[in-house]
C-alpha cells in the first residue's frame, strides 16, 4: 500500500507550522521582527507576542501601512515577517509589494494564511485563488506553498536565511502531517515523495496529500506514480520535472488556486519550452469560490483525490 509509506504523525493546520516556526526564529534571531494585521490569533503569531513583545507589533486592519512598514525595517537590518489572511497579504496590498517590496528587493517575508476555497466559510472575498500567480509575476520574489504543519515551519525558518522577498502560503484546516522535521526541505528544490513510473503528479500545498492518495489509488489499478511535492513555486525545480517527465511521459499538477498562473501554468511552461509532454491541470478552473465547508467545496471545485486520479487516467491516454 502506498500510504503506508507515509505514517501519519496527528493532524494539525499549516498556519500553527508557522507560528511554531515565527516563534523558533525568534529565539534563534533578535533581528526577527513581526507584523499582524489585527489577526494575532489566527496567524497563530500570538506565541511570538507573548515571547518577544517588543519585536511584534500590531499594525491594525491597515495592511497597506504593515507592508510599507516592514520595507523599511529592513534598512536597519531587521528581517520582518509580516501577516494576515492570504487575501489581504497580496490583492489589497499589491502596489506595497511591488513597489517597496518587491522592486527594492527588501528582505521582507509575506506571510500568508487562509488560503484557497480551505478557508471555507468565509466566502470568495476571503477565498483568494490568485495570489500564486500574482507573485511568482514578481520579479526578486520567491514563493513556497509547504504541505503540511512539520513543513511549513521548517520553510519559515528557512525562509529567514534568504536575502530578498519571500511569500510563504498556508491555511487553516487541520489537515495530516506525514512529513517529519528532519526532513530534507531545502527551498528551490522538490520533494520526490515517491517514484514512479507511469505518470508524474506534481503538488503543492493541500493538494499534496491528495496526490498520496490519488497515487495509493491508482497503483491498485496497477498504475506507478510518481509524486512530487513542489513545495517551491519559485524559484521552480526544473530539474526534477524534466527527469520525472522523460521517465513517465506525462504530468498532472494539483493545486488549490486557479488554473492560470499558478503551478500548472508554471510547469506546462517548462515542459513547453524543453520538452513538450502531455499535462493535465487539477487546479480551479477561472471561477471565484464561495462560502461551504472545506472538504465540500474541494469536491465542487474538483481539486480532491478522485479529480487527481481523473486527470492521471486522461493524461496517461494522451500518451
Amino acid at each position: 500500500m502506498v500510504l503506508d509509506k507515509f505514517p501519519i504523525s496527528g493532524q494539525s493546520d499549516t498556519r500553527s507550522g508557522f507560528g511554531d516556526g515565527l516563534l523558533e526564529l525568534g529565539k534563534q534571531n533578535p533581528n526577527v521582527i513581526a507584523l499582524c494585521a489585527d489577526l494575532t490569533g489566527s496567524l497563530k503569531m500570538d506565541k511570538f507576542q507573548k515571547n518577544f513583545p517588543s519585536r511584534f507589533y500590531n499594525t491594525g486592519i491597515a495592511e497597506a501601512n504593515m507592508i510599507s512598514i516592514a520595507a523599511g525595517l529592513t534598512i536597519g537590518g531587521k528581517i520582518p515577517f509580516t501577516g494576515t489572511f492570504a487575501n489581504f497579504s497580496t490583492g489589497r496590498v499589491y502596489d506595497q509589494i511591488r513597489q517597496s517590496v518587491a522592486y527594492s528587493h527588501k528582505n521582507v517575508k509575506i506571510c500568508a494564511s487562509h488560503a484557497g476555497v480551505t478557508l471555507g466559510e468565509d466566502g470568495a472575498t476571503h477565498q483568494i485563488l490568485e495570489d500564486v500567480g500574482m507573485m511568482r509575476m514578481l520579479p526578486n520574489m520567491t514563493v513556497v506553498v509547504p504541505c503540511d504543519y512539520m513543513q511549513t515551519k521548517l520553510a519559515t525558518i528557512a525562509i529567514a536565511q534568504i536575502d530578498g522577498p519571500v511569500y510563504l502560503r498556508f491555511g487553516r484546516p487541520k489537515v495530516p502531517i506525514f512529513t517529519t522535521e528532519d526532513q530534507d526541505f531545502t527551498i528551490g528544490k522538490a520533494q520526490i515523495l515517491l517514484e514512479g513510473t507511469d505518470v508524474t503528479i506534481i503538488a503543492c500545498g493541500h493538494l499534496v496529500w491528495k496526490a498520496i492518495q490519488a497515487a495509493d489509488q491508482l497503483a491498485q489499478q496497477g498504475i506507478s506514480a510518481e509524486v512530487i511535492n513542489m513545495h517551491t513555486i519559485k524559484p521552480l525545480d526544473v530539474d526534477a520535472i524534466l527527469q520525472s517527465a522523460a521517465k513517465t511521459h506525462c504530468v498532472v499538477t494539483a493545486e488549490e488556486h486557479q488554473r492560470n498562473g499558478g503551478l500548472g501554468d508554471a510547469v506546462a511552461q517548462v515542459l513547453a519550452i524543453n520538452n513538450p509532454t502531455p499535462i493535465e491541470m487539477v487546479a480551479v478552473n477561472d471561477s471565484f469560490g464561495e462560502s461551504g465547508l472545506p472538504e465540500e467545496l474541494m469536491t465542487k471545485y474538483q481539486i480532491d483525490t478522485p479529480n487527481i486520479v481523473a486527470a492521471a487516467l486522461k493524461v496517461l491516454s494522451r500518451k
